[in-house]
């Protein structure tokens, strides 16, 4: 059998490359590529057995050019990234890591709250430009003690972002296709509602769901609409479940306090109206990124390979796609 070739298509940080090749075990190959295009992914995809990606795209033209390909293992939460149908038709197993970064994104969309409701870039840029705007200030924050939260998403990362939001005494909203069971909801004291009770009752809304048919576009000008006068709104998400010209248009007009985006329809994005305004507050999509969380997700991707490449059942809740399972594959 040829050595266990893994390919790494994400421009990771040198620490984040060296954690990785640190927990691959001896004899296996590790090729890299060496800029975020689809041709050095090509070049390092040429021979690997296995990918270990984040957000780059694998496409059926990428997957054309993986001719040992058998592995994909996503390390996050969301696959949209990932050409699954392409995937099941070329015989390619994919895998992600249900809430393994669940602690890390809800801490930085508590961060994204705070710093959209108390504008704190904005007055950060000030302070560095020599202004000491301390009643400009007191005329525009807000705190959030004592609000209603709404929560879009109610899986790991909307249950660890309740149980931060604890100690602020906020009153917390959830909206899910699937409910909590009754003694999570006692146990975080939160209460399910609908969407339309949600966006027309919270005062800050979160969003933490897969970007979906259904979800696409669900934040728009009808929804914000129907919101509160300065609501907060917050999307650790995914792009393209806010309608971004809406957003921008909502907080120009002062209909909305602020806004806190981690995520972008085009990713990088290459411009946006929501950069104008110093009522919004942005992060590189990097709300699961931390080094010190790193080798735990580093660790679970890499077992999940070797697992596969074993013949061994991958856990339940990673598996996305598995053609072996298929009769026809048998």
């Amino acid at each position: 059998m040829n050595r266990p070739h893994v390919a790494i298509l994400d421009p990771f940080h040198p620490a984040i490359i060296e954690t990785i090749r640190n927990l691959l075990p001896d004899g296996w190959d590790l090729s890299i590529a060496t800029a975020p295009t689809a041709e050095a992914r090509a070049i390092a995809m040429a021979g690997a057995d296995v990918a270990l990606i984040m957000a780059a795209r694998i496409d059926e033209n990428l997957l054309r050019q993986s001719p040992r390909l058998r592995f994909i293992q996503k390390m996050g939460a969301g696959v949209d990234n990932i050409d699954l149908d392409a995937c099941q038709t070329s015989g390619i197993t994919v895998a992600r890591l249900g809430a393994g970064n669940a602690i890390q994104v809800a801490e930085h969309a508590a961060m994204m709250i705070l710093a959209a409701s108390r504008r704190l870039i904005a007055f950060d840029t000030r302070v560095r430009n020599g202004h000491w705007d301390k009643e400009p200030a007191r005329g525009v924050n807000q705190h959030i003690h004592g609000k209603t939260v709404g929560i879009i998403g109610f899986g790991a990362i909307g249950r660890r972002l309740a149980r931060i939001l604890t100690g602020f005494e906020v009153e917390v909203l959830y909206n899910d296709l699937i409910p909590a069971p009754g003694e999570i909801e006692r146990a975080l004291g939160v209460r399910g509602v609908s969407f339309e009770e949600l966006i027309g009752t919270a005062e800050i809304i979160t969003l933490h769901l897969p970007l979906t048919p259904k979800s696409k576009g669900m934040i728009g000008a009808a929804q914000i609409a129907v919101m509160k006068q300065d609501t907060v709104l917050v999307n650790c998400a995914r792009g393209g479940i806010v309608d971004e010209a809406a957003l921008a248009a909502a907080l120009r007009d002062g209909k909305l306090l602020g806004a806190g985006l981690d995520v972008f329809t085009s990713e990088p994005p290459d411009s946006s109206p929501l950069f104008e305004l110093e009522t919004a507050v942005f992060s590189p999509h990097c709300a699961g990124a931390t080094l010190n969380n790193f080798a735990t997700i580093a660790a679970r991707a890499v077992a999940n390979a070797e697992a596969y490449l074993e013949g061994q059942a991958l856990p339940v809740a990673d598996l996305v796609i598995d053609p072996r399972a298929l009769p026809d594959a048998l």
